[in-house]
């Protein structure tokens, strides 16, 4: 299993892409033979031999590799065409890497628009997927759920949304390890004519993929029962859905900032921090967003993982480590097989058409 990283993105690179990279090579294992995850690190090999040698390395160890791209696309670059016009960056060199069947994902802490552009463009969408959706995990009971979409395309269709649910109930089954992963549409009320047409309508496709056995789909979720993890997969429009992941972020920031303050308040809570110290761990554990790693790009033809652009060496070894979860799962082949249920037919268009 070979993981291609885009060793000059993100707000660390490519010191944190190069220490995660070294980290997954040297602890991650994919089964019980030993065997584990090769790394190919995409970017200006000086800058990451410099990196390495800091790192106590004179040349890159066994399952690690550099290929070298001389450009970087940057947040001031134009993130629909930069890939484009920069034929040498290690975003677009390291896309082409996955399109060739070169390595078998993808990832990179770059530019998210950049990264979805390219992803789109080069690796390509699967056929008959009309948008590629961001599926990020929110942190909640049983290991969280996840967000489909979560920015990706701002404006969404009912079949947009009935295809984002199909691909977050098939990661959340092949990759989460969720049987029968619990489906619910967010909306701003349970009944089902909550909502606007978008939410009606699309409520009416997954109650019919329901009734198919498709889906679990158990109806609408507002945010307050999403948060406290009532579903495995939350289907909004990307609009709907940054919102509501901003509005969990900014709220999980929020209760940090203040048990913080409140632990260290005067002597008598310091004491108290000390006798709660290891439930303190657990919950900045659970809120952590480097423990996961990054958010999957679903219904692109090949794995591709954003990690978020202030991600540490630690936050890189996970996503390197989700990459190869989400290349063994299957999902794939899952949304290929089954990209029939998840289409409506357009007037005037055939099946071989549409």
């Amino acid at each position: 299993m070979k993981i291609i990283v885009d060793a000059m993105g993100g707000d660390n690179a490519p010191r944190s892409n190069v220490e995660g990279a070294l980290e997954a090579v040297r602890e991650i294992q994919l089964s019980n033979d030993g065997k584990g995850v090769e790394v190919a690190l995409v970017g200006r090999g000086d800058e990451i031999l410099s990196v390495l040698r800091d790192l106590g390395c004179d040349a890159p160890p066994p399952g690690l590799e550099i290929v070298h791209a001389s450009e970087v696309v940057t947040m001031e670059d134009n993130p629909a065409t930069a890939f484009k016009e920069k034929k040498d960056s290690s975003l677009t060199v390291g896309l082409n890497l996955l399109k060739e069947g070169k390595g078998d994902a993808f990832v990179s802490a770059g530019s998210t628009g950049a990264l979805l552009a390219g992803a789109t463009l080069v690796t390509k969408r699967i056929r008959g997927i009309r948008r590629a959706a961001m599926a990020p995990v929110i942190p909640g009971p049983n290991g969280g759920s996840i967000l489909i979409d979560a920015g990706a395309t701002a404006e969404g269709s009912p079949e947009y949304l009935l295809q984002y649910a199909f691909m977050g109930s098939y990661y959340a089954e092949h990759v989460l390890g969720r049987p029968e992963p619990r489906v619910g549409l967010l909306n701003i009320g349970a009944e089902a004519g909550k909502g606007t047409d978008l939410q009606r309508e699309t409520y009416t496709l997954l109650k019919e993929a329901d009734a198919a056995g498709r889906l679990h789909f158990v109806g609408n979720v507002e945010g307050r029962e999403a948060a406290q993890g009532a579903v495995d997969v939350i289907v909004a429009d990307g609009y709907s859905g940054n919102i509501f992941l901003k509005t969990v972020e900014g709220t999980a920031l929020f209760l940090s900032k203040e048990m913080k303050k409140m632990f260290t308040k005067n002597p008598l809570s310091k004491l108290a921090a000390v006798l709660v110290s290891g439930g303190i761990k657990d919950f900045k554990k659970l809120m952590d967003s480097r423990e996961v790693g990054g958010t999957p790009l679903l219904g692109i033809s090949k794995p591709v993982i954003k990690a978020h652009g202030s991600s540490d060496g630690y936050a890189i070894r996970n996503a390197i480590a989700q990459a190869a979860r989400f290349a063994s799962s299957g999902i794939t082949e899952s949304i290929t097989e089954n990209i029939d249920a998840m289409r409506l037919p357009v007037p005037g268009k055939t099946e071989e058409e549409g």
